[in-house]
């Protein structure tokens, strides 16, 4: 979310919560499905990081040219969660005992999204310029490249994704923005 608001110039006032605060249950228990991130636009509250993500890409033309293209941006954000999911369970579940094998069967999980990126052709998973399907990618693979910095050796078209997308001006400054670099990227801090 905050790498796509970026990359459309706008600008937004972040709350960060910490456990301790999270733990006392006041804004817990008033979030729809007792947890974060909460987005307010205006009168409209959002929850679910997808959600979101998907009135972000209608709200700054980053959903598709049309139902078609709409259809299958919406078909690769689930795959997207599919491997944040993936990610997450090791991350804070297997981290100790899984890490390596996750490692290793990486190359599997990032083909699909390696297979559609080569056969678009325009560098992006649908159409001609990024969606909000391609920002959670990117997003995912920053975090995997923490993870392992050659995961994307064997996939040429996501390495050359994710160069282009880190080298879009308003992306390339939040990414080297103090703000950013200060973002845990895991809440147990396992990288």
């Amino acid at each position: 979310m905050r790498i796509m608001m970026a990359d459309q110039g706008q600008e937004w006032k972040e709350i960060l919560m910490d456990f301790a605060d999270w733990t006392k249950g006041d804004l817990k228990a008033s979030c729809v499905f007792g947890q974060l991130p909460k987005f307010e636009d205006g009168g409209l509250v959002l929850y679910q990081s997808n959600a979101i993500l998907r009135h972000l890409g209608r709200n700054h033309d980053a959903y598709g040219k049309d139902g078609k293209e709409a259809a299958r941006i919406d078909m690769m954000c689930d795959g997207v969660e599919d491997l944040r999911l993936k990610y997450g369970k090791m991350i804070y579940q297997e981290y100790d005992t899984g890490k390596d094998q996750y490692i290793k069967d990486l190359p599997n999980h990032l083909d699909k999204f390696e297979a559609v990126m080569a056969k678009n052709k325009t560098g992006f998973l649908v159409g001609d310029k990024p969606s909000f399907a391609d920002y959670s990618l990117f997003e995912v693979l920053l975090n995997h490249l923490v993870l392992c910095s050659s995961c994307l050796d064997t996939s040429p078209s996501l390495k050359s994704f994710v160069e282009k997308m880190s080298a879009r001006p308003k992306i390339k400054a939040f990414l080297g923005s103090d703000a950013y670099k200060k973002l845990p990227i895991n809440g147990n801090g396992k990288q």
